[in-house]
């Protein structure tokens, strides 16, 4: 089993995936664009090797305005090298890679230039795949798309659609039940007429279901839908996020809601997407829940959260350190439930001037004073309740300087990258 997260990766360096707007989409823009992009996905495969995650879904901005006209850029031809060199490293480490085209490539749209448009959108995401040498398991996820006012036209409508899509776009297509429309027997009607396996999605059931069988039923049921040659079945994880819209994905995950539904499966292979609002944290959460029980992987989550705790909430600090004290036990789902209480807690002055305090020591000794005065001048600031972004960026351009890798990987600087 893998599990994996979605299009971007949170606290980490290096890994934003950049765009621009419709008018600045010039030849120029768009192939340092591309650039910057593609170095960026080589990052987060290096941080997803790191830890040990095996499913990525890569952001469909990888190559801005990849399927408009706009873009003349021949990206497959320029970066062949480097995309090559992605598609191994991928490869090499067991990562599974997907894609997910939004919500205006709707296939079985009444309107014939809808229809091209996203058949010209698929084209390109199946491109960038092929592009990376991937194999036919590595997916592009997509919904089934409006109901038109007759639900039986328009999934016959999307038949036909798909029966005419070049072979490398449907040897790669999988379909997935939404929220709103097509629900799970929907999906998996289509998926068993036409070969096309079916991913579920546990929270669009939850609030479209069909109830013929149980969640885990679906879930076998298809599983029915994979072929050998489409790799191990794919699930979409989430939970509510409570006070918003039905359908709406939390900020973070509960392991031990996770861990229920992951006890429930009556098999350990299929891979798991999460799709949560702090992505990468959230399926590290994860992966940690279900591993062996070892108090190492605690500890090196730690070292990444700590001093966004304290400056959240000393108590839950104390609370975490005293925890994991006892290098005997492996107590995941108390562990992630005090950190995700104390972020919950707001940042007070004291807090923030502490943490920051924290952070400064390891760099006071080497400062000169004009960077000391400096940054006692922003406390003062933060003191009275100022925003703690300025003091935070004079603190990441002191780790970036002295390459302080330890406070690299701190999700301390989270919001500044």
């Amino acid at each position: 089993m893998g599990i994996g997260y979605a299009c971007l990766t949170v606290g980490v360096p290096g890994t934003k995936i950049r765009n621009c707007l419709l008018k600045n989409a010039n030849p120029e823009i768009l192939t340092t664009l591309i650039q910057s992009n593609l170095e960026a996905l080589d990052s987060i495969l290096d941080y997803n090797i790191k830890n040990d995650i095996k499913l990525f879904r890569i952001s469909s901005d990888i190559i801005p305005f990849g399927s408009h006209p706009v873009n003349t850029v021949k990206w497959w031809e320029i970066y062949r090298d480097k995309l090559n060199e992605l598609g191994r490293k991928a490869i090499k480490n067991c990562i599974r890679l997907s894609m997910h085209p939004g919500q205006y490539t709707v296939l079985n749209s009444p309107d014939k230039a809808v229809v091209e448009r996203a058949i010209a959108d698929l084209k390109y995401h199946a491109q960038f795949l092929d592009a990376l040498g991937l194999g036919q398991e590595q997916k592009i996820i997509l919904h089934i798309g409006g109901i038109y006012g007759d639900k039986i036209s328009t999934l016959k409508r999307f038949i036909r659609q798909y029966r005419c899509l070049e072979e490398n776009i449907r040897q790669r297509l999988v379909i997935e039940n939404d929220d709103r429309q097509y629900n799970i027997l929907d999906v998996i009607s289509i998926g068993e007429s036409e070969g096309i396996p079916v991913v579920f999605d546990n929270l669009h059931h939850q609030v479209n279901p069909n109830d013929k069988y149980s969640e885990i039923e679906w879930i076998d049921a298809c599983r029915k839908t994979w072929k050998q040659a489409d790799g191990l079945q794919k699930l979409h994880y989430s939970q509510q996020n409570v006070g918003k819209r039905m359908g709406s994905h939390s900020n973070t995950l509960d392991v031990d809601v996770f861990l229920q539904f992951y006890k429930q499966l009556s098999r350990q292979d299929p891979d798991i997407m999460v799709e949560v609002k702090d992505k990468n944290l959230s399926a590290i959460k994860c992966i940690n829940t279900i591993a062996s029980p070892r108090i190492q992987r605690l500890e090196n989550e730690w070292r990444r959260y700590k001093y966004l705790v304290l400056e959240h909430s000393p108590k839950g600090y104390k609370e975490i350190r005293q925890l994991l004290r006892d290098k005997s036990v492996y107590p995941v789902g108390e562990f992630y439930k005090l950190i995700d209480d104390a972020l919950m807690s707001p940042v007070k002055p004291g807090n923030a001037v502490n943490a920051a305090q924290h952070v400064w020591g390891y760099f006071k000794d080497s400062s000169d004073k004009r960077t000391s005065v400096r940054f006692e001048k922003i406390l003062d600031k933060v003191s009275t309740g100022e925003s703690t972004i300025r003091a935070k960026r004079l603190l990441w351009k002191l780790v970036e300087e002295h390459q302080q890798q330890y406070l690299m990987d701190s999700l301390y600087f989270m919001k500044l990258l």
